[in-house]
């Protein structure tokens, strides 16, 4: 799939997997393989955003994987965030999208939301709420019949 069709179809808390096509280099090349784990990898699809105008040049669509996190101790320290434009030369793939009954915690701030966490139920998720305070967090229940999709809009460029 392009960028521009997970841009239009995949729901947010999708699990996307991105790749340039090209095989792994063994573990012994470690340059290759860092260069190769850049342009191939999965995260959670936790954020659409239009294409933005500018005076001079229009930004194109795009979306914003969420790779994981680096933490200590039970506190975060990194979390690695990676964004792609519709015109990404990337293929990708959705390998699973949120099962009927989980919740998405969602975030509305300039014109776009953003999925925060996905809880397995909504006692789940007022507790994630709870310990993390976001305070104009929003949830939505995915249903059986909408996959995933309930409350967004299409932003396909």
């Amino acid at each position: 799939m392009s960028a521009t069709t997970i841009i239009g179809t995949a729901p947010l808390g999708a699990l996307i997997r991105y790749t340039d096509g090209s095989p792994k280099p063994p573990a012994r090349f470690t340059k290759k393989l860092a260069a190769w784990e850049r342009s191939n990898g999965i995260g959670r699809l936790v954020k659409k955003e239009p294409p933005r105008p500018y005076p001079t040049w229009t930004a194109p669509a795009s979306f914003t994987l969420h790779e994981g996190n680096f933490s200590s101790d039970g506190v975060i320290l990194v979390t690695i965030m990676r964004s792609h434009s519709a015109d990404s030369a990337l293929t990708f793939d959705i390998v699973e999208v949120p099962r009927p009954g989980q919740v998405k915690i969602l975030l509305d701030f300039g014109g776009a939301t953003e999925l925060l966490h996905l809880a397995a139920n909504e006692t789940a998720a007022e507790l994630w709420i709870a310990r993390e305070g976001y305070r104009n967090a929003r949830l939505e229940v995915v249903g059986a019949s909408d996959d995933g999709r309930a409350g967004e809009g299409n932003l396909a460029a």
